[in-house]
């Protein structure tokens, strides 16, 4: 792990932190948790050439869905 690599990890908590503070933590990190997932498996069929089945994609919007659906629970605008 070199250098810039600690320093977008700090940012990165940084970031979250600030999301716990105005959303609470509970919400904040499963928002956090699933944007991740999103980029993960964005990235897998873009770069890594992973098959994109519609099943995967379907699964992927339910995770969307989970994430606006936290969103709109929570109370925040």
């Amino acid at each position: 792990m070199g250098r810039s690599d600690r320093g977008n990890n700090g940012r990165q908590l940084y970031l979250l932190s600030l999301a716990m503070a105005v959303i609470g933590p509970g919400t904040s990190y499963a928002v956090w948790t699933g944007i991740g997932a999103i980029l993960t498996m964005i990235l897998g069929i873009v770069i890594y050439e992973e098959p994109a089945k519609l099943i995967r994609i379907f699964f992927i919007l339910l995770i969307v869905a989970g994430v606006v659906g936290i969103n709109l629970v929570s109370g925040v605008a």
